[in-house]
C-alpha cells in the first residue's frame, strides 16, 4: 500500500500516521520528493481500511500495490535508484560497462585484459574466480587464487571488480575483497544465499534465472532488500526458450518492463545471451537503445585458448570499437557512455 501526502503536509500529521502504522506492526518506507512525501507500507495491508487512512486532511491519495514485491516496486520509490559501486554510479545518466574474461586464468591474463578494457572505456572489471558449470568435469575456476588475481588487476588499473559468489560461507571474504557481488542465474532463487547477502551493505548484481519470469526475478531482489540491503542491480542475461541456435534468448522487452515496474538499475549481459561473439555487438546496441543502465560483456585477449566461454568473448580491439559505436546510440536516447 502507498500513501501519498499533499504538498506541504504538516510534519505532525506524517509523524502521527507513521506512529499509528508502526504500532500495528507495519514497516514504513518513506520517500521525500521535492513537493510531496510518500509512505510505502510493508506488511499485510489487507487489514487496513483505506477510507480510514483517507480521513487525514494531509493525505492526497491511498493506493494498494498489486505486485507482491514492495521494496523493489517503483510505486514505493518513484525515482530511479543509483547504486554506487566503488565510485562508479550505475543507474544514472551514464551507461556503465563492465567487461573482462569469463574466467580468471593467470595474473598476467586478467591484468592485461583489465588494462585493455580500461583503455576501451570500461568502468569495471569482471572475472570468474568460482565457476558454476553444467558439467562437474569442466573448469571450475581458480577460486581464492582467482580472487587474489582480480585484486592484483584492480591494484594495477583502479577498476572496481565484479565476480560471482556461490556459497553463503564465502560472504565475509567477498564483502572484503569484491566491489560488486554477482549472484548467477543458477542461484537467483537460492533464497538462503540472498537473505545472507541482504544482511550486508554490499552492492549485488542479481542475474535473471534461466527460466524466471520478471516477477520471480523481482521477488528474488525483494529477498535481498527485505533484509536491509537495497543496493541491488538487476542483470538480464537471456532466458531458456525452444530456440537452440543461440545459447539463450535475450529478452530485450524485459528491460523496459522492469524499468516500468521497478526503480532498480538494469544491466544486460549480451555475451551469455548469445553465446556467439559476433552477436554480442548488435545485442549490446539493442540493450542501450531500449534503456539498459549498463552492459556486462566478456572480453578475452586470446579467445581460442580461453578456459571458459571463448566463443562468446570479444577481443579487446573489437570491444574498443563497439564502445565507440555505442556512444552514438546513447546520445540518441539521452544517455552518456
Amino acid at each position: 500500500m502507498v500513501i501519498v501526502f499533499k504538498p506541504g503536509a504538516p510534519e505532525e500529521n506524517k509523524a502521527k500516521m507513521r506512529s499509528n502504522l508502526e504500532s500495528k506492526g507495519f514497516q514504513i518506507n518513506e520517500i521525500n520528493g521535492v513537493n510531496m512525501t510518500i509512505f510505502g507500507i510493508i506488511g499485510d495491508t489487507s487489514t487496513l481500511d483505506i477510507n480510514m487512512l483517507r480521513i487525514d486532511d494531509a493525505v492526497d491519495k491511498v493506493m494498494r500495490v498489486q505486485e507482491p514485491f514492495k521494496r523493489a516496486n517503483r510505486m514505493f520509490h518513484p525515482q530511479d535508484s543509483v547504486i554506487n559501486v566503488g565510485g562508479v554510479e550505475i543507474g544514472g545518466r551514464k551507461i556503465q560497462v563492465i567487461a573482462g574474461p569469463c574466467s580468471v586464468e593467470t595474473q598476467e591474463q586478467v591484468t592485461d585484459i583489465a588494462k585493455s578494457i580500461k583503455l576501451g572505456g570500461a568502468s569495471m572489471l569482471r572475472g570468474g574466480a568460482f565457476k558454476p558449470r553444467t558439467s562437474p568435469y569442466s573448469f571450475q575456476g581458480l577460486k581464492e587464487v582467482g580472487l587474489e588475481y582480480l585484486k592484483g588487476a584492480k591494484k594495477e588499473t583502479g577498476l572496481p571488480i565484479v565476480t560471482e559468489i556461490m556459497s553463503p560461507y564465502m560472504i565475509e571474504r567477498f564483502v572484503e575483497d569484491v566491489d560488486l557481488i554477482q549472484v548467477g542465474a543458477r542461484n537467483m532463487q537460492n533464497f538462503e544465499l540472498l537473505k545472507e547477502l541482504g544482511k550486508t551493505n554490499k552492492p549485488i548484481l542479481l542475474k535473471r534465472g534461466l527460466a524466471a519470469t520478471i516477477e520471480e526475478w523481482l521477488m528474488a531482489a525483494e529477498y535481498i532488500m527485505s533484509e536491509g540491503n537495497e543496493n541491488v542491480i538487476l542483470c538480464e542475461r537471456g532466458i531458456r526458450t525452444f530456440e537452440t541456435y543461440t545459447r539463450n534468448t535475450l529478452d530485450v522487452s524485459a528491460i523496459p518492463a522492469v524499468k516500468k515496474l521497478s526503480h532498480l538499475p538494469v544491466v544486460v549481459d549480451p555475451s551469455h545471451a548469445a553465446g556467439l561473439w559476433w552477436m554480442v555487438e548488435p545485442l549490446a546496441k539493442a540493450a542501450v537503445a531500449v534503456g539498459a543502465d549498463g552492459l556486462l560483456t566478456e572480453v578475452h585477449n586470446n579467445p581460442e585458448a580461453a578456459l571458459c566461454d571463448g566463443a562468446q568473448s570479444l577481443r579487446p580491439e573489437r570491444f574498443a570499437r563497439l564502445m565507440g559505436e555505442l556512444k552514438g546510440i546513447a546520445r540518441i536516447v539521452g544517455r552518456d557512455m
